[in-house]
């Protein structure tokens, strides 16, 4: 039984890792992680403690091919801010990693780029990602060299604005995307979420919310 409810989670994951996350470009490493065995995924039952979620994040880190870890508690009644509160405590514990959040009430703001990104972190299940410092550090160390028509302007002298920074060239070319028809991506999201109350009841994990 066990591990039938952790296939569950890890099936209702994959569905948000390749329908929504892949399909639509949000993360230019996403697929090769996955696909290339270098995506480490950990579920935890209940309501984690936080030495439950440092715990899970160093033996995911710990694996040598680990390029992104996945926390995943599928039974985790948080909030958004209660689980960015806790993202934060596992960050000050976890020193190696940068970690992120995804959780599945984030609402939909398409005011700006930054905004945006919390809707796209709408994972089946709360979620912390964790990603090696060192290998931030080599994607930020290689920014992509100017166009050539920047390049031109550098040429004759132009003054050039300060390049942006990799998150957030991807965060303004995912708003680009999605903003083409943010209701087909958000129905992508509800056909996931129907799926996984159905799955978990199948499966008899608590898929409960607490009233807001």
């Amino acid at each position: 039984m066990a591990v039938h409810r952790e296939q569950t989670v890890r099936r209702l994951l994959d569905r948000y890792l390749v329908e929504i996350v892949e399909a639509y470009e949000l993360c230019p490493w996403a697929r090769a992680a996955r696909v290339g065995g270098e995506l480490a995924v950990a579920v935890l039952w209940q309501e984690p403690a936080l030495d439950d979620w440092v715990a899970a994040a160093e033996r995911a880190l710990a694996e040598p091919r680990t390029r992104v870890a996945m926390i995943v508690a599928p039974e985790y009644t948080g909030s958004l801010a209660e689980l960015r509160s806790l993202r934060d405590r596992v960050a000050a514990r976890v020193a190696t990693a940068g970690v992120a959040e995804f959780h599945p009430e984030a609402p939909l703001d398409l005011a700006t780029p930054a905004k945006l990104v919390p809707f796209l972190r709408r994972a089946p299940d709360p979620l912390l990602q964790l990603v090696p410092l060192a290998l931030l550090e080599a994607v930020r160390a290689a920014p992509p060299p100017p166009d050539l028509a920047a390049q031109a302007r550098m040429l004759g002298g132009a003054e050039i604005a300060p390049r942006a920074t990799v998150a957030e060239r991807i965060a303004a070319a995912n708003h680009a995307r999605v903003s083409v028809n943010p209701d087909e991506l958000a129905a992508r999201f509800a056909a996931i979420a129907e799926d996984r109350a159905r799955a978990y009841a199948r499966a008899g994990i608590n898929a409960s919310r607490r009233p807001r």
